[in-house]
């Protein structure tokens, strides 16, 4: 079904029902505490639908470290999860991939808040 011409989903779709459904996962089906700040922000699969980036963050950047190896470790079940819930037969095979946008939000707005006040 999520294969390319004889697609349930289309590509962007396809990406973003798998966001969501990590993303559920991670609440629900998941116990490690290494995990709770962590959230997908997008998803990129390849061309032919084998493989599929998630990018994620954590809001806690001291906890980055462990929550890549709690991703790591998931990528199997998460795998068997996705593939359980989106009723596909042929599953990507997953690769987290660390993606610092809150990071950056909060360095942006810092930089705004430092400029408006060098202005008064």
């Amino acid at each position: 079904m999520a294969q390319r011409g004889n697609s349930k989903f289309s590509k962007l779709k396809y990406e973003e029902k798998i966001r969501d459904e990590i993303n559920l996962a991670l609440r629900r089906e998941f116990t490690d505490p290494r995990l709770v700040n962590v959230s997908i922000t997008h998803v990129e699969l390849n061309q032919d639908y084998s493989h599929v980036k998630v990018y994620w963050d954590t809001f806690n950047v001291k906890t980055r470290g462990d929550a890549k190896q709690a991703l790591d470790s998931t990528s199997a079940r998460m795998r068997k999860l996705l593939a359980a819930k989106m009723e596909v037969r042929h599953t990507p095979e997953i690769h987290f991939i660390y993606n610092s946008q809150f990071e950056d939000e909060a360095k942006i707005s810092k930089l705004l808040e430092e400029s408006s006040s060098d202005e008064e």
